[in-house]
């Protein structure tokens, strides 16, 4: 048997995407350059990728510290958000008073919270507040969906085995915690998996808004803050080559974090199993 990346359906997924994307350039250069239109309303794809060569010590800084925080957010999120949501699983009364304040967090815009973070908050703990919030809640939301996704059929015989006349609260907050690591974790890793993809790119927007809105106040340094400057020094070339650096970060993070899922749920789950031929 063939491995699953040398098929003729994954050759496609490759090809088609880039042949589309290969397109999309070609028939922009050629139109910038048979109309003429000047850089500093729309630059070609080559003068965008001279410019990232000739910035690229600037706009490498501005990168690493757009990842930094990033990949901070994300980690803060998942370990916060699996976090709370085993602890709302194992409790109903935990979670009635607590996962409503969760709810309010994700529905009010971060673009509203970002300046008040800036103003009561150091300018690199702001722009973090800002990754970890918009990439909390996906991390929340799935664990709990795959936490409380186990069959009820298996709980109930996982409880009356593990049922005893002597039991104590003790005992059964210790059979909770093994029918939680046996049953529950289990269930819940397909459905983490996928909030972490959609938090890895949600982490970066609220990094991104956070730098917006510290450059916009004349502080910061990462890729958004750039974006901001080259705005208002019209240097649009420098603009799209920040954009493009900001785009392919995003593709890479969702690229990362799906062969990650898939490692893990390749042996055992519908969504990763490879189909027959």
């Amino acid at each position: 048997m063939k491995p699953a990346n040398v098929t003729p359906r994954g050759f496609l997924r490759l090809l088609l995407p880039a042949a589309v994307l290969a397109i999309a350039v070609g028939t922009w250069e050629i139109y910038i350059r048979a109309a003429a239109v000047p850089p500093y309303i729309l630059p070609a794809p080559s003068l965008i990728l001279r410019t990232m060569v000739a910035d690229w010590p600037l706009l490498s800084a501005s990168l690493l510290t757009t990842l930094k925080t990033t990949l901070l957010g994300l980690i803060l999120a998942v370990v916060g958000g699996v976090a709370l949501a085993v602890l709302l699983s194992l409790s109903r009364i935990v979670e009635y008073s607590l996962y409503p304040f969760a709810v309010v967090l994700q529905v009010t815009p971060v673009i509203a919270i970002a300046p008040l973070l800036l103003i009561y908050m150091p300018q690199d703990a702001a722009v973090l507040a800002c990754a970890w919030l918009v990439a909390f809640f996906p991390i929340l939301s799935n664990t709990m969906l795959g936490l409380h996704s186990v069959d009820r059929n298996l709980l109930e015989l996982f409880e009356l085995y593990g049922t005893s006349p002597l039991q104590t609260p003790w005992t059964r907050f210790r059979a909770r915690l093994r029918a939680l690591w046996i049953l529950r974790r289990p269930a819940a890793l397909p459905a983490f998996l996928t909030g972490l993809r959609i938090a890895g790119g949600l982490s970066l927007i609220g990094a991104v808004v956070a730098e917006m809105a510290a450059g916009s106040a004349g502080a910061g340094s990462g890729l958004a803050y750039r974006i901001i400057e080259s705005q208002y020094r019209l240097n649009i070339p420098r603009l799209f080559a920040a954009l493009v650096l900001l785009a392919l970060t995003g593709v890479i993070v969702f690229l990362l974090l799906s062969a990650f899922a898939h490692f893990l749920l390749r042996r055992w789950h519908e969504s990763a199993l490879a189909r027959e031929a």
